[in-house]
């Protein structure tokens, strides 16, 4: 067979083979937006009243937030409201509306730093968590956020990424006034494995889902990016590895009672 058939054959044989996956993620995508939202503070007396902490997403029975136990704030001010936010189409050629939801929290797990809470309101799509733990090195997935907050609008956004590593680690507490007896009996008893990611997150990440890129389910919870070994503390320079909380430990705190 001359060269340049056999070519034109292995190229359009590629071809055939990658398009379904673009396809898949697409639909993944398109599914999975509507259940990511943002969270923050509702201030009335700021502007902007709104103030963006992190990255939910909406599962079980559409009512129920996953987030990041970090995107939590310590204390809030008795005039601060625990809020989600979303985008409602206001009609065609009218853009989008914001809207706000009261959050309650519901379940706290500081050792793998995740957080369950309610919101009031019609229930929203949910995501369906992988329920057989079935990420692998290798496996091709994306997560989907707010990178830089408001910075970029809130609307969400999907980066690809690689699984790169299945790996042990133990999380630091959030600031050095956490770092009471407590804390350090945790840091020493919590380590797990962790996912680490060929995608680049940025602060406004945290608190997103991690998803298959095939099935759309949510392999993991993104976590902390690594910049110059601090825990999203710098936005000049990041360093393209990021991390992902295993869904394992959701599906548990889930079920606490």
């Amino acid at each position: 067979m001359p060269v340049p058939t056999l070519l034109r054959l292995l190229v359009t044989a590629t071809t055939l083979v990658a398009a379904p996956v673009w396809a898949d993620l697409v639909d993944v995508v398109a599914a999975a937006k509507p259940a990511v939202v943002a969270i923050g503070l509702y201030r009335p007396l700021s502007s902007p009243r709104f103030d963006f902490r992190g990255t939910g997403f909406v599962i079980g029975d559409g009512r129920t937030l996953a987030t990041n136990a970090h995107v939590l704030p310590d204390e809030a001010t008795a005039m601060d409201q625990l809020v989600l936010q979303i985008s409602g189409h206001r009609g065609a050629g009218q853009g989008s509306a914001l809207e706000t939801r009261n959050l309650t929290l519901l379940q706290l797990d500081r050792t793998h730093d995740l957080a369950l809470l309610q919101f009031s309101g019609s229930p929203l799509p949910a995501l369906a968590l992988d329920p057989a733990d079935s990420a692998r090195e290798g496996q091709a997935a994306a997560f989907i956020g707010f990178p830089i907050g408001g910075l970029l609008g809130f609307s969400p956004v999907t980066h690809r990424a690689t699984i790169s590593s299945i790996t042990p680690i133990a999380l630091p507490p959030p600031n050095a006034r956490q770092l009471d007896a407590a804390a350090l009996s945790r840091l020493r008893a919590a380590r797990f494995d962790i996912y680490q990611l060929d995608g680049t997150a940025y602060p406004g990440n945290s608190g997103g889902p991690l998803l298959d890129s095939d099935s759309g389910q949510v392999l993991g919870i993104v976590n902390m990016v690594l910049v110059k070994n601090s825990r999203e503390s710098l936005l000049s320079s990041p360093s393209g590895i990021s991390y992902a909380i295993p869904v394992r430990y959701l599906r548990a705190l889930l079920t606490r009672p």
